[in-house]
């Protein structure tokens, strides 16, 4: 009996790979956001960059970590989707640990993979909600769902409705904005039948900049709908690259850096 009970305590248990018990830090978005508005408060000129696609690419999800930390000029980055490639609770575990070395606050977007198994239930309690937003100085940053597929239709994605309600209450603080997603409106993962009504809404926001995604995990940018708006697409982490954004009174420069 004793010898069974010493075998029992020398065990450790072992999770199923998509138990949604996460281990470690959860809420992320919350208080990120919350540095982020404190630390840019009252400003017009800011800095950030933005990865993409890191799923699978741990080593050189740590390298572009070590890349932007040796900088003293960023003020966030965003992270536009795919973090995990199956869904899996320690994929999401591991590289939060691994944006959890950052010096700044970091961001990250829903993507396609991350809904994959109990990849959104995982993704919610780590970071927070599928659709979100938060201001910069006098810049906001809308950051969308947009992984349609994933959903099977059950319910509205892109979420217009959060989008009509950011309109509505546009902070009257802000003069710029940039709308982030995963998946872009020409997608194979987009809703076709809300790709004219989302482009229509997402336009009508104060000073829009451009459109970031990911997905693609090339660098490109298009002008989707003819009309000017640019959709900047970031690189997938594997080409050791990420975006770096200049955003001032007279606009934004963005440019693609290798590390």
């Amino acid at each position: 009996m004793i010898s069974s009970l010493l075998l029992l305590g020398s065990c450790e248990v072992e999770y199923h790979p998509y138990d949604t018990r996460i281990d470690g830090e959860t809420g992320i978005h919350a208080k990120q956001i919350t540095r982020i508005e404190q630390a840019c408060a009252g400003r017009t000129a800011l800095r950030f960059a933005v990865i993409s696609d890191t799923q699978r690419w741990y080593d050189e999800t740590s390298a572009v970590v070590d890349a932007l930390n040796r900088r003293d000029d960023i003020d966030f980055v965003i992270h536009t989707g795919d973090i995990a490639d199956f869904g899996l609770r320690t994929e999401f575990e591991r590289q939060r640990d691994i944006l959890n070395r950052l010096k700044v606050p970091y961001l990250v977007l829903i993507g396609n993979h991350d809904c994959l198994a109990t990849g959104e239930d995982i993704y919610r309690e780590m970071f927070g909600e599928f659709d979100f937003s938060f201001s910069a100085g006098d810049t906001r940053f809308v950051c969308l769902n947009t992984n349609s597929l994933e959903f099977d239709h059950s319910v509205s994605v892109p979420n217009l409705m959060f989008i009509e309600n950011e309109l509505r209450n546009y902070p009257s603080t802000c003069r710029k904005s940039f709308v982030l997603m995963h998946a872009s409106p020409k997608s194979e993962q987009f809703d076709k039948g809300l790709v004219n009504s989302f482009h229509r809404h997402v336009k009508a926001f104060p000073g829009l900049q451009c459109c970031i995604h990911g997905h693609g995990h090339s660098y490109a940018i298009s002008d989707l709908f003819e009309d000017g708006i640019l959709y900047i697409m970031c690189p997938q982490i594997e080409r050791r690259a990420y975006l770096l954004f200049t955003v001032n009174d007279q606009g934004y420069e963005h440019e693609q850096v290798y590390f």
